[in-house]
C-alpha cells in the first residue's frame, strides 16, 4: 500500500511539476535532466525492483550524483 502510494507520488509529480515529464516542459524543451532515465523515472524503477527503503535510496544516490560537474549520460537501475 505505502510503495504503489509512492510511485503514484512520483507519477504525480512527474505529470505536473516535472521539467522533463509535465507540462512545465515547455520551460526547458531539451530536458532538464542530464541522465537517462530522468531521476523520477530512475527512483520509480528502483522502488519497483528493489522495494521502498532500498529504492528511495538508490534514488537519492542518484540525485546526489546530478550536480554541475557530472557528465550525466545513461544510469539505468541495476
Amino acid at each position: 500500500m505505502i510503495k504503489s502510494w509512492i510511485l503514484k507520488s512520483i507519477r504525480l509529480y512527474q505529470k505536473t511539476l516535472s521539467l522533463d515529464h509535465g507540462p512545465l516542459r515547455i520551460y526547458a524543451p531539451f530536458g532538464q535532466c542530464k541522465f537517462t532515465p530522468t531521476c523520477s523515472e530512475f527512483t520509480y524503477q528502483a522502488i519497483e525492483k528493489y522495494g521502498i527503503v532500498r529504492g528511495v535510496w538508490k534514488g537519492v544516490c542518484r540525485i546526489m550524483r546530478c550536480h554541475p560537474w557530472s557528465k550525466g549520460g545513461e544510469d539505468n537501475v541495476k
